[in-house]
This record gives C-alpha cells, sequence and structure tokens, in this order.
C-alpha cells in the first residue's frame, strides 16, 4: 500500500485541480452567454431618445435616435472593413437638438476618402450608445497634428473636438434640411465579445479524464509488480 500511496495521491489531487479548472470555466460560459444574451436583447430595442445622462452601465448598446446637426471637424481612426481592406473611422461632432455636443462614429471611409468632403448640417441619426474599450499599454498615442488616431478613445477625442464624452455609433443617418453630401459606411454594433469558454471546459475535462486515467494505468502496473 506504500508504494499505492503515491501514485493513489498523485491521481486523486491531478484530477480534482482539472475537474475544478473545468468546472471554472462552465460557469464562466454560462456568466458569457448571459451577458451576449442580454446586449443582443438590447441591441434590438426600438430606438430611444438620447437619455439625459447617459452612463456605461445604464445604456450602453442602447438604440438611440437623434436630430440635430453634424458639425465641422473630425477624427480620424485607423481601421479596417471586410470586403474594403484598410481605411478610417469617422468621428464627428454632433449638436442634438436639446443643445448637447456629442461625439457620432459616422462610419468607414477608405484610405483614399480620408480627406474628402462629407455631408454636414442637418441630420436625423439612428445608431447605438458605446464605451468602447479600445486601449491599453500597447495603443500608440494618437497622432493629434496628423489627425490619425489609433483607437476610439472618447474622453481625449471629446476633448479634442470640444464635445462631452458620449459617443453614438450611427447605424443609419439621413440629412435634414441640407445637401446631401457623402457619407460614410456605417459599422453598425455588434456583439463582438469573444466566447471560448466551452473549447476550455471540453479541454480541462478531457484532460481530467486522461490524467485520471494514466493514474489508474500507474496503479495498477504497480499492483501486478508487487
Amino acid at each position: 500500500m506504500r508504494k499505492l500511496a503515491l501514485p493513489i495521491v498523485f491521481g486523486v489531487i491531478g484530477t480534482a485541480i482539472l475537474i475544478g479548472l473545468g468546472t471554472w470555466q462552465l460557469q464562466r460560459l454560462e456568466w458569457k452567454t448571459r451577458i451576449i444574451e442580454r446586449i443582443e436583447a438590447r441591441l434590438i430595442d426600438a430606438p430611444a431618445a438620447l437619455p439625459d445622462r447617459p452612463t456605461e452601465t445604464d445604456h450602453e448598446y442602447r438604440p438611440v435616435a437623434l436630430e440635430g446637426q453634424i458639425g465641422v471637424g473630425e477624427l480620424h481612426v485607423l481601421t479596417s472593413a471586410k470586403g474594403a481592406g484598410p481605411g478610417f473611422r469617422v468621428i464627428a461632432p454632433f449638436t442634438t437638438d436639446d443643445g448637447r455636443r456629442i461625439l457620432i462614429d459616422r462610419g468607414f471611409v477608405r484610405e483614399a476618402e480620408k480627406d474628402g468632403f462629407r455631408q454636414i448640417g442637418g441630420a436625423r441619426i439612428s445608431g447605438t450608445l458605446l464605451w468602447p474599450d479600445e486601449t491599453d499599454s500597447f495603443t500608440p498615442e494618437p497622432d493629434v497634428e496628423d489627425n490619425l488616431w489609433f483607437a476610439r478613445d472618447v474622453v481625449p477625442m471629446a476633448r479634442e473636438l470640444g464635445a462631452i464624452p458620449i459617443l453614438v455609433v450611427v447605424a443609419e443617418s439621413r440629412s435634414i434640411g441640407s445637401p446631401p453630401g457623402a457619407q460614410p459606411a456605417p459599422l453598425p454594433v455588434n456583439v463582438n465579445i469573444p466566447n471560448n469558454h466551452l473549447e476550455y471546459v471540453i479541454t480541462w475535462y478531457g484532460l481530467a479524464l486522461v490524467w485520471a486515467g494514466m493514474s489508474v494505468f500507474w496503479i495498477l502496473r504497480l499492483r501486478r509488480q508487487a
């Protein structure tokens, strides 16, 4: 029995740890699935008026409808779009009918269209409130002089355009009382949250099964040798 003590302890502890990791990932899977379902449900709500004091906790992913004026000036965020290649997101100021100057993400333009003319003035917009989480310690600082940004960093962008730090990602824009001009291609908000936890569940539980099997094989081998 002394010979068997080590492989038994080794097998039980190792299997328990791997099962614990698999169970933790299963809980993460359920948690992440609920988050995605909640976001998807919010995204299909009918557009509502812009809240008086929108917050990330209460209002992110809420569809909104706005009327107001697209202002002069825009910021360009380096990105790419499927089928179109490299280009820029166009971030512009928008003054709502109640006098709030916010930011709108008008959508995508190709690299060659970066400095082209775009419609400004009166507009009716439907879109989604968003607090992008795109910056980290590896994100380069924006080149303000050349108007080149590497992420939608709402606070400094709002400061640059003299707006309050609220961003609406445009899904549809129509001009009102002003000649229509070129419009960026909207990039509406969708659920883009990685959810690979099922793969991790399978991996950890599979390793637990292998660990348990190898431990049993080791114990049986020692018994035969005894």
